[in-house]
């Protein structure tokens, strides 16, 4: 073997021209020969179709990023024409200079691979054109053999016949993997140099180019010392072929490199929403679509809101941490059900469990103004109607069962507005029992409420598990005099094309009474103004309810003013009580307050509509 190779080497330039040109040719028709016994490769014919899996990228309602979202693969698409020019001559230069006069195979590039590779006694250089990386990447296995390579050579003769180089320049750099799970120049190009494509320098791009032979060990985040070699080296590659100026590549040498960081595997900065985002995204289009169909979703989250709501939990979880592990938040526009603001626990790196969109619990006497409103709408009742604060027993199963009042007190009749005001147990129960439980269960599945329901005698008094999600969305609409409409993290979805996938532009419907959501809006001011919710006071007209459940393991403030309604949960994971006293009036109307205090700043106050407005059921 020795013996040849030296031989070899004291062969003439003629010699060795005859020798290339005699390989060419034996190669050549050896692959035509070859071609017939390869009829089960793949059809490339698909790849005029083929669309690379790409990373979705999820934003706020004013177009800023919030995360990335991506399978194996994180990449985005560009075309040829935005990718920088230096970029495309340098990754050409490095790896397949006769790119463009070749016709899938390179006889002179394989034949001086097969020399050197003999050379060496181990394979050390490959001889693959780009259109065999492509091919390969796209259809084979990374295993080296010669059967493989055969195959990538039929496979790069077809796909020559049927795509242009341009086409095959296009695919093969936005397929190309760059390192640190970066597919695709685009997103290369942000992760090393902050910057796109179409922006990259030719000292930029020579190390771009570099990187692709050995992505992890050439790139400059793991040591720039040998992806500056590498750089020179393509830089001296281009200067031999005359691409570049040599004054052009010393100016490249010297210049500057500004690096970026490694984007791909970064956390999301609000990791509540962008799941909740991915659940609706999912549930629509499939988790393939979303890990890989390289979707532009704006969200409807408005960061500002995100950031008031963020922090409010986080102080007022500090306040309650010595009886509550777990708190969460939601806000929502009444006039869009478009979802501002959402918080789903106090840490998301200690628990990613979403207690805003997920956890079912008591909501309590929040639960009360779906009666009323129940109540209020059969024409039956107005918020001056009496109602009695009375002892009442109802049978239930072999025993019966009697209503209680918070503090055991009773107080004969009042008003409806009163009884609502100061959370009476009493004539919430026998509401439900004279309008139907059935129908306020019908309400509330019409307020987009999903969550089980039995009609139980004590369903008045919150005895379901509902989510601060339907709770903010459900008041919305009482917000909005009746008017909803789907309640949604999502305002719009395309494709990375421009292309409109999803539109979630509000459309809202008719769903409430009118005159009664406006009584019930109405009664619910009076529960802020001089119910048991002073401590949610606002300097603007306001209404809402607290929430206890008979054990105060959950507590609650559901409160809105016509621009926005906001839910707010405390409670402790493994249902462990908070303490007697613990009531959504004394420790979550408060913290309600917090965050609407900072949320309408230079919001102007606005009334509710007053039910004279409305024609009276």
């Amino acid at each position: 073997m020795l013996q040849f190779v030296q031989a070899v080497a004291k062969v003439t330039g003629g010699t060795l021209l005859g020798i290339t040109m005699l390989s060419s040719s034996v190669l050549a028709g050896g692959l035509v020969g070859l071609a017939i016994s390869f009829r089960n490769l793949p059809d490339v014919r698909v790849l005029r179709s083929y669309v690379p899996t790409e990373t979705t990228h999820v934003y706020d309602i004013k177009g800023k990023l919030l995360s990335s979202i991506h399978g194996e693969a994180n990449r985005e698409v560009v075309p040829l024409d935005k990718i920088s020019p230096d970029l495309k001559r340098a990754v050409i230069a490095i790896e397949d200079s006769h790119f463009y006069s070749h016709h899938g195979i390179n006889p002179v590039g394989v034949t001086r691979a097969f020399m050197a590779n003999l050379e060496q006694g181990r394979t050390v250089e490959g001889g693959s054109t780009v259109t065999m990386q492509l091919v390969k990447n796209l259809f084979l296995s990374p295993k080296r053999a010669f059967s493989r390579k055969v195959a990538e050579g039929v496979l790069a003769l077809r796909l020559e016949q049927i795509l242009t180089k341009n086409q095959i320049l296009e695919m093969y750099l936005n397929q190309v993997y760059w390192g640190h799970n970066t597919y695709g120049i685009e997103t290369a190009s942000a992760s090393y140099f902050g910057k796109h494509a179409s922006e990259l320098n030719l000292a930029e791009s020579a190390m771009m180019a570099g990187l692709i032979q050995a992505p992890e060990n050439y790139s400059p985040f793991v040591s720039y010392k040998l992806a500056k070699q590498r750089q020179l080296t393509v830089l001296r590659r281009m200067r031999e072929l005359q691409w570049i100026t040599p004054q052009e590549e010393v100016a490249a040498r010297k210049q500057p490199l500004k690096l970026g960081q490694i984007t791909s595997f970064q956390a999301s900065n609000m990791p509540y929403v962008t799941e909740a985002v991915v659940q609706e995204l999912t549930k629509r289009f499939g988790r393939d679509a979303v890990l890989k169909g390289g979707m532009r979703v704006q969200t409807t989250i408005d960061t500002k809101l995100q950031r008031i709501a963020e922090d409010t939990v986080s102080r007022g979880h500090y306040r309650l941490s010595y009886m509550a592990d777990q708190m969460a938040l939601v806000a929502v526009d009444p006039r869009t059900h478009f979802v501002k603001a959402m918080v789903g626990g106090v840490d998301y790196k200690q628990s990613q469990y979403n207690r805003a969109v997920q956890a079912l619990r008591q909501p309590g006497s929040a639960f009360k103004p779906f009666v009323y409103y129940a109540a209020l709408a059969s024409g039956k009742y107005g918020a001056d109607s009496i109602v009695y604060d009375s002892p009442v027993s109802y049978p239930d199963g072999y025993e019966y069962y009697s209503p209680q009042n918070y503090d055991g007190t009773f107080a004969g009749a009042m008003s409806l507005r009163r009884a609502l005001e100061m959370s009476r147990n009493i004539p919430a129960v026998k509401l439900g029992q004279e309008i139907g439980l059935n129908k306020v269960i019908e309400i509330c599945r019409t307020l987009g409420i999903k969550s089980p329901m039995e009609p139980v005698i004590s369903l008045p008094l919150g005895a379901v598990d509902l989510t601060p999600l339907e709770m903010a969305g459900s008041y919305a609409t009482f917000a909005n005099n009746g008017w909803h409409s789907e309640t949604t993290f999502i305002a719009q979805v395309t494709d990375s094309s421009g292309n409109l996938l999803l539109d979630n532009t509000p459309k809202p419907q008719l769903v409430l009474d009118p005159w009664a959501s406006a009584s019930l809006n109405s009664v619910l001011q009076g529960v802020i103004e001089r119910g048991t919710a002073t401590s949610a006071r606002l300097d603007r007209p306001a209404a809402g309810k607290t929430g206890t459940t008979s054990s105060e393991r959950d507590i609650w403030f559901v409160g809105y003013v016509p621009q926005l309604s906001v839910a707010v949960w405390v409670g402790n994971d493994n249902y462990a009580p908070l303490g007697y006293g613990a009531t959504g009036g004394t420790l979550v109307a408060p913290i309600w307050r917090d965050f609407m205090e900072q949320a309408l700043r230079g919001v102007p106050a606005q009334s509710f509509r007053p039910a004279s407005d409305f024609e009276r059921p």
